[in-house]
């Protein structure tokens, strides 16, 4: 038998959008309603006639509605296999009756955490009796359709007044494999809950992480591969968890791999003043802070125009409508905002595959957190790196101490390093990249790559000097050799920043002490992979 005529339905659910709709709609099937607690006001409300559980079970609801669905007669009404006869005969020995349809939705746990809610209201947002119907009823799913969702609420109707009454077995079971995907959500939203936030374990024994499917992709890193986006929990706020896509085509992988990318970067601006910063293939190639976000933006895409084109951009402010128009001059994928005004929508909307994508805020990016990569037979967990730098935790260690100027481009040139693939170079120089080099297995290359970045553009803009004349210039991780240095001076650095603590630091201190350079340490290396 595959069709299942739904004659006894019980609801017991905490979001109570469209129930009343679904109730009337049951109603008028012919269907008995059960019910608990406010879902069985929230229906009597609405004008309809429900049973309480408590005349089903014959016992009252308790303990602030603690018990109420933990009964044989709740669940032997949901696991009572209909076509055999020891079953049955148990039903009707014990005057358990069919139940066909449950409509449950949980407690709301991950709301509770959100809204920072003490310890004790969070665990009494722990649900039991929800997670157990369900179970029930999706094992049983031969006979019991279970719904979870609200928004499937308007299918079952449907199934239902196509089957005159019945819903079909692969109705059934699309709908409890969703069901087990919500209570294995739920409690692992509990369990993470409990091993990070309760218990403080940064990496417990067994790691429950909960994600639900955002949206599908065009494809993933290459149009062979598929892809989609899966969205944690406790998602930061301003994080691409929140975006709102304006316009332009589907997102692939790398749109949203590069736009995360660019917005973290952008993020450790946030306070700052406007900043815009160009991403490509995850590596920033030109970033910038200006008096205003289009100043920034020439300032970012003078840094690298050759590799900008095609980019990912991400400003730290809404972005305008000349900032739009200056974007607007080069192919550009992506750009990332908090916001826009009507006139940069305006000019975006002109460009009909450019993707504008509006996070309404910026991560923090001193947040906690974990990084997840996977390997082939496992993953890597980490926490993020949000480790951060000042003025003060900085160690001079040659002869010549920065410039005040220089210090505040060092400073900038370890911020934009921090997002760089290693092994990573940066020339800054008045807040904005002269120059970097990304990637490379050596940080000389690195160096070099970067310094030739710099004479380009000074010859595609023709400017007597490229930029990294007098600029700093920032190492992600300390020199191994003064090779990496020297590279640098012949790019015209006057200023190094970098971690420090390799067996031969004295040896490039002395190299940047013959070169006149000043250079701090950080005791902070930042690797990138």
């Amino acid at each position: 038998m595959t069709d299942i005529a739904i004659k006894r339905a019980l609801l017991s659910v905490s979001d109570k959008s469209g129930l009343a709709q679904l109730g009337a709609s049951l109603a008028a099937q012919g269907v008995e309603l059960v019910s608990t607690g406010g879902t069985a006001k929230a229906l009597r409300d609405a004008g309809l006639t429900v049973r309480d559980i408590s005349e089903i079970t014959d016992f009252p609801e308790m303990m602030d509605g603690r018990v109420k669905t933990l009964h044989p007669m709740v669940h032997g009404g949901l696991l009572a296999v209909r076509d055999n006869a020891e079953h049955v005969a148990a039903m009707e020995a014990h005057g358990i009756g069919a139940i066909d349809l449950v409509v449950v939705n949980l407690y709301p746990f991950a709301a509770t955490v959100a809204k920072g809610a003490e310890r004790d209201e969070i665990i009494e947002n722990i649900d039991i009796g929800g997670p157990s119907m369900v179970r029930s009823a999706a094992k049983n799913h031969a006979f019991v359709t279970i719904v979870t969702d609200p928004a499937d609420y308007a299918t079952l109707t449907t199934e239902m007044e196509a089957g005159n009454g019945a819903t079909t077995l692969a109705f059934r079971r699309k709908m409890a494999a969703k069901a087990y995907a919500a209570t294995a959500e739920y409690d692992a939203m509990i369990a993470s809950w409990f091993a990070f936030a309760d218990q403080g374990e940064m990496f417990p024994e067994k790691l429950s992480v909960p994600f639900r499917k955002g949206q599908a992709l065009r494809y993933g890193e290459n149009p062979h591969q598929s892809a989609a986006l899966y969205l944690p929990a406790f998602a930061p706020g301003g994080s691409l968890a929140d975006h709102r896509q304006v316009q332009g085509k589907e997102l692939s992988y790398n749109n949203l791999n590069d736009a995360d990318a660019a917005l973290e970067l952008v993020a450790e601006f946030r306070d700052g003043p406007p900043t815009v910063v160009i991403v490509k293939h995850a590596n920033p190639c030109g970033v910038a802070s200006g008096d205003d976000l289009v100043s920034a933006y020439k300032a970012a895409l003078q840094g690298d125009s050759v590799s900008a084109f095609g980019g990912i951009i991400a400003v730290n402010r809404p972005l305008d409508g000349p900032t739009a128009e200056a974007i607007s001059d080069i192919f550009t994928e992506v750009v990332c905002a908090p916001d826009a005004d009507d006139a940069a929508k305006a000019v975006f909307a002109k460009k009909k595959n450019l993707r504008l994508i509006l996070t309404g805020d910026l991560p923090n990016p001193a947040r906690g957190g974990m990084g997840l990569r996977t390997i082939a037979g496992g993953a890597l967990f980490q926490s993020r790196d949000n480790g951060r730098i000042t003025r003060d935790d900085l160690k001079v260690v040659t002869k010549r101490a920065p410039s005040d100027q220089e210090l505040t481009d060092c400073l900038f040139a370890w911020t934009v390093a921090k997002h760089v693939k290693s092994n990573a170079i940066v020339y800054a120089k008045d807040g904005s990249t002269a120059g970097i080099g990304a990637g490379q297995m050596n940080r000389r290359d690195s160096a070099r790559i970067a310094g030739a970045k710099a004479i380009e553009a000074a010859q595609t803009y023709g400017w007597s000097e490229p930029r990294t004349k007098g600029s700093s210039v920032a190492s992600d991780a300390f020199f191994p050799f003064a090779d990496g240095l020297l590279a640098a001076v012949e790019a015209g650095a006057s200023a190094v920043i970098q971690p420090g603590g390799s067996m031969r630091d004295d040896e490039v201190v002395a190299a940047a002490d013959e070169a006149g350079l000043a250079m701090v340490f950080t005791g902070m290396r930042h690797f990138r992979h």
